[in-house]
């Protein structure tokens, strides 16, 4: 299950390197990771220091730190 949420991880981290803030369905859309997947990796990034997760209205937006 780890190698499956680090593989999630560093395809969130890729996407978000090379495109910027994005909201969590664009980003989980975009990489073909699945929604809890998604969940679990965005945890382990934020855990880890390496994303800004920021509310734009209704909608929630990561981007790197």
């Amino acid at each position: 299950m780890s190698d499956t949420i680090g593989a999630a991880a560093g395809a969130i981290w890729e996407y978000l390197d090379e495109n910027g803030a994005t909201s969590v369905s664009k980003v989980t859309k975009e990489t073909g990771v699945s929604k809890n997947d998604a969940q679990r990796a965005i945890g382990w990034l934020a855990k880890e220091g390496k994303l800004n997760i920021e509310m734009d209205k209704r909608t929630e937006l990561l981007s790197l730190k």
